[in-house]
């Protein structure tokens, strides 16, 4: 269902795609579900990235002021995004962290912003963990090597998951279109577990003053 192939529908990929992101959401028990209605990006080697109506290339001003008007409806203690600068360079995954930043720096509102970290330890569990069900992955470039080690490095903030982990394996497995070419959909329960029940975070923004490393993303409210 790329764009390469020819079969590919892109309104009927979208609904496919909103749909399972309903259901992700039911089993995370995610209250509210704001979208913003954009065009995907695709991946770095995709050909419409370059289109002028793709999300990555909506001006960061208007997208983070899309998101200033969610934060100050909503008025979230806590915003949690993506590491613009991370080892996976999604165009959208970096533009929505670039927006989200900008936001909480323009609203002044949140009193605290992390980035979703995978630091050298992600890597080695998950590698481990598809050698365990047959899945032998290539070693990693020494720059990816490196890339992972410092953000290893600029971690604050690690949260124990392993209460829900149950949730995020249904909603991992609840985006059925995309799990073809999943290797982490192919782990079993146990693990996955292993891999997953520890979150990584990299604070960037508190007026909290509470102390690092923590292990609660609302540690000072």
């Amino acid at each position: 269902m790329k764009p390469a192939e020819t079969d590919h529908d892109p309104h009927g990929v979208a609904a496919i795609r909103l749909a399972e992101l309903r259901t992700a959401r039911e089993h995370l028990g995610v209250a509210d579900l704001e979208l913003l209605g954009y065009h995907d990006s695709g991946m770095l080697d995709w050909d419409y990235k370059n289109r002028p109506d793709v999300f990555c290339n909506v001006p960061l001003e208007t997208v983070a002021a899309r998101v200033a008007g969610l934060i100050e409806r909503h008025r979230p203690q806590v915003v949690v995004t993506y590491d613009p600068d991370g080892s996976y360079q999604h165009p959208d995954h970096v533009h929505a962290a670039r927006a989200a930043i900008l936001a909480v720096q323009d609203t002044n509102i949140s009193a605290k912003l992390y980035l979703k970290a995978h630091g050298s330890s992600y890597p080695r569990l998950l590698r481990g963990a598809l050698a365990g069900v047959g899945i032998e992955r290539p070693s990693p470039t020494a720059e990816l090597v490196a890339a992972w080690e410092r953000t290893e490095q600029r971690i604050t903030t690690t949260i124990d998951a392993e209460h829900v982990i149950e949730r995020k394996q249904a909603a991992l497995h609840a985006h059925a279109s995309q799990l073809g070419s999943s290797m982490v959909a192919k782990l079993p329960a146990e693990l996955f577990a292993r891999v997953f029940s520890v979150e990584a975070f990299i604070r960037t923004h508190d007026t909290t003053g509470a102390p690092i490393p923590e292990h609660d993303l609302f540690a000072g409210l």
